[in-house]
């Protein structure tokens, strides 16, 4: 599957840049001690403002969505249960760029990412979680795709679980849709 969002890019992106070991840390949410051990921190708190961008992105996505009043009651309980894990990505990582000594990126207005997502165009419940799969779907390849950067395998080990969660969010979202789960093998991180 391809997708064209920000997540995407950060995928792209990442590539050329290296998603270093303090910034995977962070997105999963552990305690960063080897910050100071960073080479460049400040690629570092690029790296991690442009992957706080992109949870803010998701968490608005999901505020629109449950704002919406298209999302039924068991769909809306989920879709808020999401939107508290990328909550929680980006509070680990607002937390890490200050302590690395930089400033966070600020958040966008609602109204922002209403444009940003083309959010006029949701109509039914079936917009609202198809634009929250591609968003999951992005995220997915893009944890995925930072893992063989690392030298130190528990890292790499914490991008796996950041691109489990992630992939766990698209295959409930797509359940949702009544999608069939994909055939081949190998489906993310491509």
């Amino acid at each position: 599957m391809t997708t064209t969002t920000p997540r995407r890019f950060f995928l792209a992106r990442s590539s050329r840049l290296t998603l270093s070991a303090a910034a995977v840390a962070a997105l999963g949410g552990t305690t960063i001690r080897a910050v100071a051990q960073s080479a460049d921190a400040g690629q570092d708190v690029s790296i991690l403002n442009v992957a706080l961008g992109l949870e803010h992105e998701a968490i608005n996505a999901y505020q629109l969505g449950a704002a919406s009043g298209l999302l039924q009651k068991p769909v809306l309980d989920v879709a808020v249960l999401f939107q508290s894990h990328h909550k929680a990505h980006r509070d680990a990582l607002a937390s890490t760029i200050e302590k690395m000594g930089g400033k966070p990126v600020a958040e966008k207005s609602l109204d922002d990412y209403a444009k940003a997502l083309n959010a006029a165009t949701l109509k039914n419940q079936a917009d609202v979680l198809t634009l929250a799969a591609r968003l999951e779907l992005g995220a997915t390849n893009a944890y995925l795709g930072v893992i063989p950067a690392f030298k130190d395998g528990r890292l790499g080990q914490v991008a796996a679980r950041l691109a489990a969660d992630e992939t766990m969010h698209w295959t409930a979202l797509s359940s949702a849709l009544g999608k069939a789960l994909p055939g081949g093998a190998l489906s993310f991180g491509a």
